[in-house]
């Protein structure tokens, strides 16, 4: 049996989950043997350009077409995305970590627990500052939650003070990262998270 941890992202279309598993595999690649499966409904087009940016070895990261609800795919049935983890461990059996980015999900889906092990989920703040009080699954119940694109706030009328009072009342105590990662903002919060809460170090 692999040892791999799994981790989810997931999140609306737009909310910059590509670009965060980018920055997170580009910065704990040294410190890991990692893996990235994502899944797009018609296209590898998130794979083909975590390839084309040289964040891994083109072995090391798959696409998956999962033609339908990209929900279905890492939930009700996963069996595709579990075909894709078996077929990176048959390749490498030196993974330490494996990234499983959904397609591009609405507000209630959600990862099978039996698919990873911990997961993150992302909105951004270009879409309103109601998202959070919108709640969903993935908003008040993910392991971590991630609200990407705060430098844009200023620029589609959203106040960044409520937005962080209001995603601290929906995560109830969970944690979640205001974040901006074309400007690298949030990252070390979220790879701390990952290190001590996925990988389990100083545990």
């Amino acid at each position: 049996m692999s040892k791999a941890r799994r981790l989810g992202v997931g999140g609306p279309v737009g909310t910059g989950k590509t670009t965060i598993i980018e920055a997170l595999v580009k910065r704990l690649k040294d410190d890991y043997k990692i893996g990235v499966i994502t899944n797009d409904i018609y296209t590898k087009e998130d794979a083909n350009f975590l390839i084309s940016e040289n964040v891994l070895e083109e072995g090391r990261i798959i696409g998956v077409e999962t033609g339908g609800c990209p929900h279905t795919a890492i939930r009700e049935d996963a069996s595709m995305n579990f075909e894709a983890i078996d077929a990176l461990e048959d390749r490498f059996d030196d993974l330490d970590l494996i990234f499983v980015e959904s397609g591009g999900d609405n507000l209630s889906a959600t990862f099978s627990p039996e698919l990873v092990d911990a997961a993150i989920y992302v909105i951004s703040a270009a879409a309103g500052g109601d998202i959070p009080r919108k709640g969903g699954p993935g908003v008040t119940r993910s392991d971590m939650l991630v609200v990407n694109k705060m430098g844009l706030c200023p620029y589609v009328g959203v106040d960044p003070e409520r937005l962080v009072e209001d995603t601290r009342r929906a995560r109830d105590g969970r944690p979640f990262v205001m974040a901006d990662m074309l400007e690298g903002k949030g990252l070390d919060e979220i790879i701390a998270w990952i290190k001590r809460d996925l990988m389990l170090e100083n545990a």
